[in-house]
């Protein structure tokens, strides 16, 4: 009887131990890396890398609703761009900075 006792107790110590590295262990759903924000051209500057964009939420980042300034990957992105346009674009985390990878006229 008390070898049953000490079995179902490293059983449920076993399961405490392991459920927890169990549900870390899932992946969690990519929240669309693909999926496109939508923002407004505050500001172009070339020559820093940077556009300053009034945009919606960022859900791959969590971001709120907010006008930011972003650094670009590659500044050539913006050349067809002006203050004003409406624009889809993706942005990542990247050694602390926010970059923006894609930027298009919004359709």
């Amino acid at each position: 009887m008390r070898a049953v006792a000490h079995l179902l107790i490293r059983m449920a110590l076993a399961g405490a131990v392991l459920l927890p590295v169990a549900t870390q262990a899932q992946p969690k759903p990519a929240v669309a890396a693909t999926e496109m924000s939508t923002g407004e051209v505050q500001k172009i500057d070339k020559s820093a890398k940077k556009v300053t964009l009034k945009h919606g939420e960022i859900k791959n980042l969590n971001m709120a609703p907010m006008t930011m300034g972003y650094d670009l990957r590659t500044p050539a992105m913006v050349d067809k761009l002006k203050v004003g346009d409406q624009v889809r674009f993706r942005v990542v985390l990247e050694g602390g900075k926010y970059i923006v990878t894609e930027i298009v006229l919004a359709k």
